[in-house]
């Protein structure tokens, strides 16, 4: 049995009709994705039109005002609403909540240790890279001179 205006073969909801629950995390980074793409700073409505119109408005806000929280997000006082824009793209927010994980952890050493062991090689090569780029030339003056 077909569901009008459900689409099973892309996960548009279940056998009951039922809307297919998000993944965690999947709505926030549709709204992110919506942000990215905006003209310039939007307000919820417009966030919510973007995202088909099916969520509610309050829905919309709670994400938006979690990510304000992740700070992922910056809003702004535009007459009597508020508007919002990204702060901080897919990879960014994933960064945010690796750092917010690992500040959780009492021992850091092994929980990088664990993570870097799990690195496939082209990853390590990645992740050696991106530091090597992050240090500081000699004698570019990281403050210390010496005396």
């Amino acid at each position: 049995m077909e569901l009008a205006g459900v689409d099973p073969e892309h996960g548009g909801g279940d056998e009951s009709g039922r809307p297919r629950r998000r993944g965690q995390g999947e709505l926030a980074t549709e709204v992110l994705s919506v942000l990215h793409r905006a003209p310039g700073p939007v307000t919820a409505s417009w966030v919510q039109e973007q995202l088909g119109g099916e969520l509610a408005y309050t829905t919309v806000m709670t994400i938006l005002s979690r990510l304000l929280a992740k700070q992922a997000v910056v809003r702004s006082r535009s007459g009597r609403a508020y508007v919002w824009s990204a702060a901080a793209d897919a990879a960014g927010l994933t960064a945010r909540r690796m750092r917010r994980l690992l500040d959780t952890e009492p021992d850091r050493d092994a929980v990088l240790a664990s993570f870097v062991t799990a690195l496939t090689p082209q990853d390590e090569q990645l992740l050696r890279a991106l530091l090597n780029a992050a240090e500081p030339s000699p004698g570019a003056g990281g403050g210390d001179d010496g005396r």
